[in-house]
């Protein structure tokens, strides 16, 4: 039997699994006997990669069962499975249809299998994912404090400002203690400080939120990170270029960067005012900035060298 690709559906509390070479279907429990038991099943037949969509905690446990066994594993975005889905006319949505779907989605779009981050990125990323819902909350009670009229909400929400504040400044000196315990990582932090513009939150997100920095090409580093403009034409039509997709969470994290690069940066500053000049809205401009520190950022840490003035990243 040639190598097979598989899909899997994951629950919270089940594994729906469909190999496409012979139409076999298995349901496993989501625990570690049935991700036992999965992979006992898998080496029935050889497995050219197995997909499946992340599903918050409930996918981890068998994304490392797979990678420790060496079985090639493709993660694909949700929203991008269901569209697959509605192409090919399929409306009906069940755990066993999702399955299947998923493993001629990737046999037909050849979805190339990636490795499964090191621990030590998936535990700094749930600190992240925390730090993100703590800033929320802060948010939301910044705002409450505008509408408050009664002294004791005041007096509580101002006690809760300042519980967030403590818990978020524990988190960020948890994320740095792991950056820096890994030689690896504290190596790629300080290249990352090196840029001018980069703080250690917006270099906690490039770590984090793209650890395939260093390892792409410029062009996509920033189609990755939802920063490379996509191309509408249409016969003689031809619609404004704009960005979408990607990682939204690493854009946020690089807007103020940016406005900092394009003061203090001189050649973020000329590219800045470059395309003002030209007429281009000063959000298109900034965003600009931005694709050009994703690549810088990525330039860099394929060189494994700091940022130097004038020193050349190709």
């Amino acid at each position: 039997m040639h190598p097979s690709t598989l899909g899997v559906d994951v629950s919270k509390d089940f594994l729906d699994v469909h190999r496409l070479a012979d139409g076999a279907s298995r349901r496993f429990a989501n625990d570690k006997t049935g991700r036992k038991a999965l992979l006992k099943w898998l080496t029935a037949a050889p497995v050219k990669s197995v997909v499946f969509e992340p599903t918050g905690p409930y996918h981890r446990a068998l994304e490392r069962a797979l990678d420790a066994a060496g079985v090639p594993i493709a993660k694909v975005n949700p929203r991008q499975a269901r569209r697959f889905a509605e192409a090919a006319g399929k409306l009906v949505k069940t755990d066993r249809v999702d399955a299947a779907m998923l493993a001629r989605m990737g046999e037909v779009l050849g979805l190339e299998p990636r490795p499964c981050v090191s621990q030590t990125i998936a535990e700094l990323k749930e600190l992240h994912l925390a730090r993100a819902a703590l800033i929320k909350d802060r948010t939301a009670a910044k705002n409450r404090a505008k509408a408050i009229t009664l002294a004791l909400l005041e007096k509580q929400n101002k006690k809760r400002l300042v519980e967030i504040d403590v818990k978020r400044e524990e988190i960020d000196a948890a994320i740095e203690k792991l950056i820096l315990d890994d030689a690896q990582l504290s190596r790629r932090f300080e290249i990352l400080l090196s840029i001018p513009g980069v703080s250690k939150i917006t270099a906690f997100a490039l770590l984090i939120e793209m650890p395939e920095l260093g390892s792409l090409e410029g062009k996509q580093a920033a189609s990755l990170a939802g920063l490379a403009p996509v191309q509408r034409q249409s016969g003689s039509w031809k619609g404004h270029a704009y960005i979408r997709g990607g990682r939204a969470f690493l854009r946020q994290a690089l807007y103020m960067p940016a406005l900092v690069a394009c003061r203090f940066n001189k050649d973020s500053r000329a590219l800045y005012q470059k395309l003002v000049e030209a007429g281009k809205p000063a959000k298109l401009a900034i965003t600009a900035v931005m694709r050009k520190l994703v690549v810088l950022a990525n330039a860099l840490l394929r060189n494994n060298r700091p940022w130097a003035q004038n020193a050349p990243c190709a």
